[in-house]
């Protein structure tokens, strides 16, 4: 029944009717307060808090008694040592939580669909286009890369180390303490830029999606090193980590763009010489064809075509391009692990990533090939802001924890637990 008299109230049958209107939140409520109070509620702590709000502790009291004169209520109490939550606070909390997620969820789809995210990304990548071929010495081509990389921190709670992976410069990058690596991250930058401190960003995202350590080798880089020097570094720091590990037979290993290639070049290694193999791979918009005989999209943010010719030459350095082990979408792939394979839609080395599904395939690897509707490659770099990238590392640390738990279960089998 509805009823439209003036002055009355529309009434649905579909819709439950409030006896009494619940009051309007006091105007004065920011979403930065609710920010605060959730970080405060969450951590307990409110030097931890103001760490993760990026903001001084005495500005973050400030947003939390603001917000308590705002609704007429403590919310937490405070003691020398101390911080706890009163039944006021639970109860804001348990709301105020979804609340916040949903309005971030909102603005991202905002800036999603706007076109704000990718104008983000284009304008982070477009210091480096052109810039490796400009660059003989490639001092400032490296420099502006890890410049790029300065921009992001890891998530929160990351805790880098170093050490030394065989011989290899390396950092381990785990979510928290007393988590050893168990996944070795290649990282990409054309096998001339990039470092393992630049990618302690990417490192932890995927640790932390993971839920695992990540060892990530500083491999040397071309034109000073050409292949196989990164090729070497990378099977030392894998070797090392298999004697090191508790359950070697878990060892997962992963890359991006260059060091997705690098991946297919340690496996395809490791199988020649009868070697053990990771449990699985993870290739991020993998740069495979160093022959260039399959298409790129050349307009795509990152790099030039001249670029790509510059860091092939410095790699190779003369060596023959259908080496099959610098050549994978050649290659007999037969008996190598599962792979979890994603690229973009617009990535400019999308055929490389589609080239290796078919295959793996056709060699019977089970591989799977995961796209997402963005136009930039290795977009998986972006994940504290982009919801693709951010989707992207959720899936491949789900796909790495697959492989823990197998290992796990095998671990106990043969202990006879």
């Amino acid at each position: 029944m509805t009823g439209n008299r003036p002055g009355s109230h529309t009434w649905r049958v579909d819709q439950p009717a409030s006896v009494l209107p619940f009051p309007h939140a006091p105007d004065g409520i920011e979403l930065r307060h609710l920010r605060a109070f959730v970080a405060v509620a969450e951590e307990l702590n409110f030097g931890r808090a103001a760490d993760r709000l990026y903001v001084s502790q005495p500005a973050l009291s400030r947003q939390i008694r603001g917000l308590e004169q705002l609704v007429g209520c403590e919310l937490l109490r405070r003691s020398t040592h101390s911080v706890e939550l009163t039944l006021a606070g639970e109860a804001l909390l348990d709301r105020a939580r979804p609340l916040l997620r949903d309005v971030d969820e909102a603005v991202a789809a905002a800036l999603a669909v706007g076109g704000e995210l990718l104008g983000r990304v284009a304008r982070t990548l477009e210091p480096m286009r052109g810039i490796v071929a400009n660059d003989p010495d490639l001092v400032r081509a490296r420099a502006t890369f890890e410049s790029m990389f300065a921009q992001f921190s890891p998530p929160a709670g990351t805790i880098t180390r170093p050490v030394t992976a065989g011989g290899v410069p390396s950092l381990v990058v785990a979510p928290g303490a007393g988590l050893e690596p168990t996944v070795v991250y290649l990282h990409g930058g054309g096998y001339v830029v990039g470092s393992a401190f630049g990618y302690q960003s990417q490192a932890g995202a995927l640790a932390a999606a993971a839920q695992t350590g990540i060892l990530v080798p500083d491999y040397r880089l071309a034109p000073e090193h050409p292949f196989p020097a990164a090729l070497d570094d990378a099977r030392r720091a894998y070797l090392w980590l298999r004697e090191q590990a508790a359950n070697p037979e878990g060892i997962v290993v992963a890359g991006d763009s260059a060091g997705g290639g690098l991946i297919l070049s340690l496996l395809l290694s490791l199988k020649r010489d009868h070697e053990p193999l990771p449990a699985a791979a993870v290739i991020l918009c993998p740069w495979l064809d160093l022959s260039e005989s399959t298409p790129s999209a050349s307009d795509a943010p990152l790099a030039s075509d001249e670029d790509v010719r510059r860091c092939v030459e410095a790699y190779l350095s003369g060596h023959p391009a259908d080496d099959p082990i610098l050549d994978p979408l050649r290659a007999d792939l037969g008996g190598l692990p599962p792979m979890l394979i994603q690229a973009a839609t617009g990535d400019a080395r999308l055929a490389d990533a589609k080239a290796l599904a078919g295959q793996a395939h056709e060699h019977g690897v089970d591989a799977r090939l995961e796209l997402f509707p963005v136009e930039a490659h290795a977009f998986q770099l972006f994940w504290s802001f982009l919801p693709e990238a951010a989707d992207a590392m959720e899936a491949a640390g789900a796909f790495i924890r697959e492989f823990d738990v197998q290992a796990e279960r095998t671990a106990r089998g043969a202990s006879g637990l």
